[in-house]
């Protein structure tokens, strides 16, 4: 029998990365939240690699934490080994990455939500909502909280959903499958069926994770070692890290490795018809991976320890859902690990998802007011993509409350948008890729998908979205002030630099040496480029700024020529993105629109002209005719 609970302003749903960072935010600007999860001891687990940050991943990071986000602060308190990577390549596709202690983020991650007043917790599972219809044409219903399932009603104000891979999860490994949203845990069901009884487009996707060795079974004496590099924070707010750095391996298949593998092709739920969800195209399982590419002999795989108190060896690359028979076959067969003790299988995970072309770039649902989605269940993958969604997800849905408390009426009071643009964040790319282009895979953040790279440097972050984030509510203006006082002081450089002919002698001379002179794209200069921004630095001396904005400095005045073309064309696009289009525009009012762009926009309804123009298969001149029109 259902009983009703105490009247929350938002109800988190899921305590993963995004379900972490949804919470803080709601609860850090004044709304009474709640956070249910069906494991109190698994809030913020690093469920597949035990790493944060990458290409383009350490970027999300350090936004998040400009933003006034806390997964930068976690990281930075639990890293067990730092690299940059891409150092030399050019400054756009560099980031940070770091191993994580599993065990003490997670621990971490859980204090930070514990400590948090306004967040209660409760272990539960969300199986349903409780709606209402809004008094308007459109169809559209109102949320207004959730039902769990022991039977508790729990009224909100808006809810946020997180699931996860738990949506009506289910776990394969050969021929064995299990209703799990991570092996050992129980999948959350019922929330899937009903969001599809509800009009929602809900699909399949799937996942994997690898086999997990116990450390002293393996010979590393065997494998190529890969050390660490002195630690740069993530968070700006940390001034120094004093934590171990604990050293990584680099290991190969073989062919015999892939014969194994190839033999039991027919026991992979993933080929016998077992699965049905898609899975991640950049990120593919091994045995996927010796299907898909037979003339190669070897794949790279990166061992990397779990944590500081624990013996379990993660293998990046290694992932699999073959029976735990052929997997310690295969697993021996590796240099180094010819006795290794399997402690956890390899597995795949198959789960309910949103389309997430149903959600405005708020991430609120179009059907479903006061309802918000982020990370996995939006069809996105990786713990930075979902803590990204979820800061975003956070601070709409507090201002969605707000509104809502203001007008004090049955009716639905309308809010500021808090939307990242792509030319300001790659959390704003990413968002407007999913909620505009849709997927049909998990989706994961590349630099690629950016145009304006250069702009969203892992540098420039607190500069680009301190101003944001105070105005969110979630930096102060101590934070504000220090943001304001580097970008006056990095110009200040910059105005120093252009005077000292030596200093544009060097700078021409790497920009001659990059053929940056002669060649206008930004993305071929960006593969092509050959010197180390290291070796610019080490030519021009530093006469006593903080390294980190001195560097940056000489970034921006080496490539002003770029960033001032980027930036016209930011202009240009920022115009589109300003001209606003009404939710419920009649398309058939354009004359002349062609019948696949109407059909198109008429299912995705951009709020802008900018993100129409984004719509695949849009044509410029249907643009040019709905510009026309608008105006």
């Amino acid at each position: 029998m259902s009983f009703i609970s105490p009247a929350y302003d938002v109800i988190v749903v899921g305590a993963g990365h995004g379900g972490i960072e949804a919470a803080l935010a709601t609860a850090r600007t004044g709304f009474k939240t709640l956070l249910i999860t069906q494991s109190i001891d698994a809030i913020g687990w690093l469920s597949c690699n035990p790493s944060i940050g990458g290409i383009s991943k350490g970027n999300i990071v350090r936004e998040i934490d400009a933003l006034g986000g806390e997964m930068a602060k976690l990281i930075d308190k639990s890293m067990i080994q730092f690299r940059m990577l891409n150092k030399s390549r050019g400054p756009a596709v560099q980031a940070p990455r770091a191993q994580a202690d599993k065990l003490l983020y997670s621990t971490l991650a859980r204090k930070a939500v514990e400590d948090q007043q306004g967040i209660d917790l409760l272990q539960d599972t969300a199986v349903d909502l409780i709606t209402e219809p809004i008094k308007t044409s459109d169809g559209r219903l109102k949320c207004l909280g959730i039902i769990t399932e022991r039977g508790r009603t729990i009224p909100s104000t808006a809810v946020i959903l997180t699931t996860g891979t738990f949506m009506e999860g289910r776990v394969f490994i050969g021929e064995y499958e299990e209703q799990c949203g991570r092996l050992g845990e129980s999948s959350a069901l019922g929330l899937g069926k009903n969001l599809r009884r509800l009009g929602f487009a809900v699909g399949r996707l799937k996942t994997g994770t690898p086999p997990r060795i116990l450390r002293s079974s393996i010979d590393f004496s065997k494998l190529a070692i890969q050390n660490g590099e002195m630690p740069l924070p993530f968070s700006f707010s940390t001034k120094h890290i004093d934590r171990p750095s604990v050293p990584c391996w680099l290991a190969y298949t073989n062919p015999e490795t892939h014969r194994i593998i190839r033999e039991n092709f027919h026991r992979s739920p993933l080929f016998s018809g077992k699965i049905e969800g898609v899975g991640p195209r950049y990120c593919p399982s091994i045995e996927d991976k010796v299907n898909r590419f037979p003339q190669r002999d070897k794949h790279q795989l990166f061992i990397e320890p779990e944590g500081l108190s624990t013996q379990e060896i993660y293998l990046s690359g290694f992932s699999s859902s073959l029976p735990e028979e052929v997997q310690d076959a295969f697993m021996r067969t590796l240099l180094g690990f010819e006795k290794a003790v399997v402690t956890r299988p390899g597995y795949a995970v198959e789960y309910d998802y949103v389309e997430p072309t149903q959600l405005f770039p708020t991430l609120e649902t179009k059907h479903i007011s006061g309802l918000f989605c982020a990370g996995q269940i939006n069809g996105s993958s990786g713990y930075e993509e979902a803590a990204g969604q979820g800061l975003v997800a956070g601070i709409n849905a507090s201002r969605y409350c707000k509104a809502q408390l203001q007008k004090g009426s049955a009716e639905i009071a309308p809010y500021e948008p808090f939307v990242l643009a792509r030319s300001e964040a790659y959390i704003g790319v990413l968002i407007d890729d999913l909620v505009t282009l849709g997927t049909k895979e998990p989706y994961r953040m590349f630099t690629a998908r950016a145009e304006y790279r250069l702009a969203l440097r892992h540098d420039t972050c607190n500069e680009r979205l301190c101003e944001k984030g105070f105005k969110a509510g979630l930096r102060t203006q101590k934070d504000l002030d220090e943001a304001n006082a580097r970008i006056a002081e990095k110009t200040e450089i910059i105005s120093r630099l252009r005077k000292d002919p030596k200093i544009a002698k060097l700078i021409f001379s790497s920009r001659k040496n990059e053929d940056l002179c002669n060649n206008d794209d930004f993305d071929d200069t960006e593969q092509n480029a050959t010197i180390k921004e290291n070796q610019l630095f080490a030519d021009i001396e530093n006469p006593g700024y903080p390294q980190d904005l001195w560097q940056a400095a000489l970034i921006d005045y080496k490539y002003e020529h770029y960033i001032e073309k980027q930036n016209r064309r930011i202009e240009k696009m920022r115009r589109m993105d300003e001209t606003k289009v009404p939710h419920n525009f009649d398309y058939e009012k354009v004359a002349g629109l062609s019948a696949e762009s109407r059909q198109k926009l008429e299912k995705i309804r951009p709020q802008t002209l900018g993100q129409a123009g984004r719509i695949s298969g849009i044509r410029q001149s249907d643009i040019m005719l709905l510009m026309v029109y608008l105006r």
